[in-house]
């Protein structure tokens, strides 16, 4: 949504992008090779429902071919619209790069309202799509890989790899066509978390260096931090459960569509999130006082505010009220150009979604992995480290019993030290160090360049670097 005077959502990825690259030395051209779209196709197409011929618009944005396959969801909204597929995809580039997942970026849409149409119905559109899109090979495990956005989930991509493989029979790693898939159809323990997940190691690693602790006027761990978070879809219901179930964190109020809920001494997350599942709206939860304007709560004191839903809900119109002094950027673009520019100049904390949010792609470069090694993690492994710490903990016993030290285990150890890392815990672990290492990255040029000041110049101008480099490497 653009307000008056406000870059679209796509003149703001232009624009961070220019800051950014005002602050570094790229050849000529080069700057204008990273910074276009290379391509968009648009589709058109009809299905026949309720009796008549429906047409349907979608796209598919390639933005950088620089490694393959290209990256990016496929996002089911009545909002989509080319130059927000594009700026998407833009984002898409730069975020694998900052992460270090090896693909291009790319980003797609359908201009729909899912939850207009039965579910039989959706799937004759999302199948007709994939159609269109896998015959012009936008849609191939070693050119275009989609996953979830916003209006998608695990059935869509379902759908989508089935299409795929009904059209490719001999390809055998037609499954690798798409990630976000169930786990019984090729999919991966984890991923449906990851997004949230990612923001939880995000905001554990910051907590980490006392030095950006400080730059945010924040102090001690996570435990007790007061958040709001805006958005209980997918990424915002997992990111506040983990932060209050596993950090501590009271989250203090849960803004939707329909009002917010809100409670000083914390919200229960996974009993919200039943009511809505239950009921399709936040009205009428008993436990927490209901807001009738939930975006009032966006300029609530609290200490870590997580916009989880969609671009642009912070604007120069509320940014001058914010009261969170750290802000960590679940969704795409929830900040426009000119709010990050009054935020910043009231020394705001922003984590941008650019790192942020990148737990998804992180986690579907792992599923894409799996599908193209044909095992799941930890299934080679697993048993042959169990055995190994069992010898270890039997000799420690024994020894004990030899020497008559009545020596024990603490309660709980054997069983957590014994057990062997599945898949989950696998794709956990990959996840928090791909994290850590991408913060580490951006935080090394937000402090030690004077001219950065913030963490989103310092994402962009690593994710361009990288860019940059495998370009030139490839000889253009």
């Amino acid at each position: 949504m653009q307000r008056d005077g406000e870059p679209t959502f796509r003149e703001s990825v232009d624009l961070m992008f220019n800051r950014a690259v005002q602050l570094m030395d790229l050849g000529p051209g080069l700057e204008k090779k990273i910074k276009v779209c290379n391509s968009t196709y648009t589709v058109r197409f009809g299905v026949r429902l309720r009796g008549k011929i429906e047409t349907f618009t979608g796209y598919r944005s390639v933005h950088s071919e620089h490694m393959e396959p290209v990256k990016g969801g496929i996002r089911f909204a009545l909002s989509v619209n080319q130059d927000e597929v594009e700026a998407l995809a833009a984002l898409m580039t730069y975020k694998c790069a900052l992460v270090e997942t090896p693909f291009g970026g790319s980003k797609g849409g359908l201009c729909i309202d899912p939850r207009a149409w039965e579910e039989h119905e959706l799937e004759a559109i999302t199948r007709r799509f994939a159609y269109e899109l896998i015959k012009r090979d936008l849609i191939h495990p070693a050119q275009n890989v989609p996953a979830p956005d916003m209006g998608t989930g695990e059935r869509e991509m379902a759908w989508i790899a089935d299409q795929y493989m009904r059209m490719n029979t001999t390809d055998i790693n037609g499954r690798a066509c798409v990630t976000g898939k169930p786990p019984h159809a090729g999919g991966i323990q984890g991923r449906v978390e990851a997004t949230g997940r990612g923001v939880q190691y995000a905001l554990r690693e910051f907590f980490r260096q006392p030095e950006d602790k400080a730059a945010a006027k924040l102090s001690g761990g996570l435990d007790g931090k007061r958040v709001i978070v805006q958005g209980l879809g997918n990424v915002g219901y997992h990111a506040a459960k983990f932060l209050s179930e596993e950090d501590g964190c009271k989250i203090i109020a849960i803004i939707e569509r329909d009002g917010a809920l809100t409670d000083e001494k914390g919200l229960n997350i996974e009993d919200i999130r039943q009511w809505m599942v239950k009921h399709g709206t936040i009205k009428g939860y008993a436990n927490a006082a209901y807001v009738e304007d939930g975006s009032v709560l966006l300029e609530a004191d609290c200490d870590i505010l997580i916009p989880a839903a969609m671009e642009g809900v912070i604007h120069m119109g509320n940014a001058g009220n914010i009261k969170a002094p750290l802000i960590i950027e679940a969704a795409n673009g929830p900040i426009t150009f000119g709010a990050d520019e009054i935020l910043r100049q009231k020394g705001c904390i922003i984590i941008p979604d650019m790192y942020a949010n990148a737990g998804g792609v992180t986690v579907s470069y792992f599923e894409w992995v799996k599908n193209l090694s044909h095992i799941r993690f930890g299934r080679m492994q697993r048993r042959a480290e169990e055995s190994r710490h069992q010898m270890l903990v039997d000799e420690l016993e024994r020894l004990s019993a030899d020497k008559g030290l009545g020596w024990t285990l603490s309660p709980g150890f054997k069983d957590k030290y014994l057990r062997g890392a599945g898949e989950l815990e696998l794709v956990r672990s990959g996840l928090d160090d791909t994290m850590r290492t991408a913060y580490q990255a951006m935080r090394e040029v937000w402090h030690g360049r004077g001219d950065v000041e913030d963490l989103r110049t310092a994402a962009y101008i690593v994710s361009i670097g990288r860019v940059a480099h495998t370009y030139i490497s490839k000889g253009l």
